[in-house]
């Protein structure tokens, strides 16, 4: 494989960042910076609610000393009713904040997420067909949908809870201070101890992290390949084979998933035991300074009550590092993908294109999907504007891979293409795309209606072009019989329609475009006698007054062409007409019509 493919590669990005926390707040900082202010006001609301967490924790000391521990007196029963509806006060009051802190948490999560999600997508979108080549359905859903959303849903929930615990904390440990300085440093020593543990968590997160993404990927891929290729699984009784392979990965996403639940489960239980250690110690330090009269009872309890808040969010603290960690590992990874470079860029003075005047141009053309394996070997051709070609070769011979450079699906290694003496690189993409027209052997149909498919290849087409495309493709009859018509819904990949259908809407489509060039990659191929006949016809009328490439299979196409280009092992070989060609002694061409085209001219004859 080619170095650059290697970097295009899913599989091998490995969240080399992931403990570069600077570097990815920093690149992290524009997708929350439009909503920044939500986020700022999240984080405001949250400063008061940590600190409430230690009024319950304060208000125990007067009401020890004040209440119970004190001689009857109006003061005391005073006491006796304030301080108890105070502490209700405060819980309604920070009951109500943390409302409004979880209100703004998630609008302001779902926003970043849709943020990034959406550019996301829009990095998919401009990725080339190289990138779909090299990795699979499966791994390319996993990375661009469950990265992004991980990567931004989770952070501010945890930086929330950080800054809301870690207010807390100090506001538990002034109290802690206020109550007794020195059973407040055998407290804080002991949580300090405490946070080990978690830490040493993250390189684990990263492997399992990453591990466990590559066999998401292929659990994706296995559920698209058993919905797209249904029929030959059952056809072929694979059905035992597939589910073996899915076990295979559902059991490796278990051992991976516990692997990494065994060490943050560990990291718990290991805070609570250093807590409990240091809870020990205080209550026995405690004990002695109440005898010797250095603090009273009421100070002890609220120290106690304090400090057993403070310790509560520790002992949590695995799984806080650990959801941390993974949003690092995954923002890593998001990163990653906006990092991809696509191989097919505009050109920085990129122009316009409008169509084409007098000529297509190839020279010297050389191209290789893989380094040192060349499939298009010094190939030259030019095709005048009105000219229809057909291009013929055995199989693998490069008849599609020429086809496919016209419209820079690949940028040739060597070599140029030109329209009207500009190098195709030399035009912006979509205007070079935008003068041509492909019909595909498997065209692809999108989940809606046959009009909305139709309109994709001239979305303002007035209903006049509308109806005159349906008529071109021969689609009306069919139509017709539709209860919808038009407006009928075909279901994901047009599945509701047969082969021939589906290629008539391909056609009606590439021919509402109106475009200078058209490209027919083996258009009936897949298709049967009859369907066969009425989509030669739509395709004759697409290919009306055009400049077309026609990869064809019938015999009455390749001959009606002005020119027949042989293609043999990336070489252009053989150019003329049919009739030129056929008189070329232990000719290519000549060789191809009698394996291939004279059977069907004889059954052409029968009929």
């Amino acid at each position: 494989m080619q170095n650059n493919d290697d970097k295009l590669i899913l599989k091998q990005t490995q969240a080399a960042t992931s403990f570069q926390y600077k570097y990815l707040l920093i690149r992290f900082f524009p997708f929350l910076k439009p909503f920044l202010g939500r986020a700022i006001l999240n984080f405001a609301v949250s400063i008061p609610a940590g600190l409430l967490d230690a009024v319950t924790a304060f208000a125990i000391q007067p009401y020890m000393d004040k209440v119970i521990n004190a001689p009857a007196s109006p003061q005391r029963d005073l006491y006796a009713i304030l301080i108890p509806f105070a502490i209700i006060a405060f819980a309604i009051l920070q009951g109500s904040i943390k409302y409004l802190n979880v209100y703004l948490t998630n609008w302001t999560m779902k926003k970043v997420t849709n943020y990034v999600q959406k550019k996301a997508y829009e990095k998919l979108l401009t990725l080339n067909t190289r990138f779909y080549d090299v990795n699979s359905s499966g791994s390319i859903i996993a990375r661009f949908l469950t990265d992004p959303l991980i990567s931004a849903s989770t952070i501010l929930d945890q930086l929330k809870t950080i800054l809301t615990t870690g207010i807390g904390s100090i506001a538990l440990i002034c109290v802690l201070l206020y109550n007794s300085w020195k059973l407040a440093l055998v407290g804080v020593v002991v949580m300090s101890a405490a946070i080990i543990p978690a830490a040493l968590l993250r390189k684990r997160i990263l492997k399992t992290s990453n591990a466990q993404l590559a066999v998401t990927g292929d659990m994706s891929t296995n559920y698209f390949e058993t919905c797209g290729g249904n029929k030959t699984i059952t056809a072929y009784n694979l059905k035992n084979r597939q589910y073996r392979i899915f076990d295979k990965q559902i059991e490796e996403m278990f051992d991976l998933h516990m692997s990494l639940t065994k060490r943050v489960a560990l990291a718990s239980p290991t805070v609570f035991f250093i807590a409990s250690i240091g809870f020990a110690v205080v209550l026995w330090y405690g004990n002695h300074l109440i005898l010797t009269g250095d603090m009273t009872i009421g100070k002890f309890a609220s120290f106690l009550a304090a400090l057993i808040m403070l310790y509560k969010p520790m002992k949590n603290l695995g799984d806080t590092l650990t959801a941390i960690q993974q949003f690092f590992v995954s923002l890593s990874r998001v990163f990653e993908l906006f990092d991809l470079e696509t191989e097919i860029k505009d050109d920085a003075n990129a122009i316009e294109i409008n169509g084409i005047k007098e000529t297509i141009t190839f020279e010297n053309v050389n191209f290789e999907y893989v380094k040192d394996f060349p499939i298009i070997k010094d190939f030259n051709l030019t095709v005048k504007k009105g000219e229809t070609i057909a291009i013929v070769g055995n199989s693998g011979g490069g008849k599609t891979t020429v086809v496919n450079l016209i419209p820079r699906f690949y940028d040739v290694k060597s070599g140029s293409i030109k329209i009207d003496g500009v190098d195709i690189r030399k035009f912006s993409q979509n205007s070079l795309r935008s003068i041509m027209s492909i019909v595909f052997q498997d065209n692809f149909i999108f989940a809606g209606t046959i009009k909305e498919n139709i309109l994709m290849g001239k979305p303002n087409a007035t209903k006049e072009e509308l109806d005159f495309v349906i008529k071109g493709a021969h689609l009306d009859e069919f139509l017709e019989t539709l209860p919808n018509g038009i407006d009928t819904i075909v279901g994901e990949r047009g599945t509701s329609l047969s082969g021939g259908q589906r290629q008539r809407v391909a056609i009606a489509r590439a021919m509402i475009r109106k475009s200078d060039i058209v490209i027919l990659d083996e258009a009936t191929s897949a298709l049967d006698n009859e369907s066969e006949a009425i989509v030669q016809k739509a395709i004759d009328n697409l290919m009306k007054d055009k400049t077309v490439f026609v990869i064809a299979h019938r015999l009455s196409t390749i001959q009606n062409a002005d020119r027949i280009a042989v293609i043999n092992e990336g070489k252009l070989v053989e150019l003329g007409t049919h009739d030129e060609l056929m008189q070329i002694d232990n000719g290519e061409y000549k060789h191809l019509y009698e394996m291939q085209f004279k059977q069907q001219e004889q059954n052409s004859f029968v009929k």
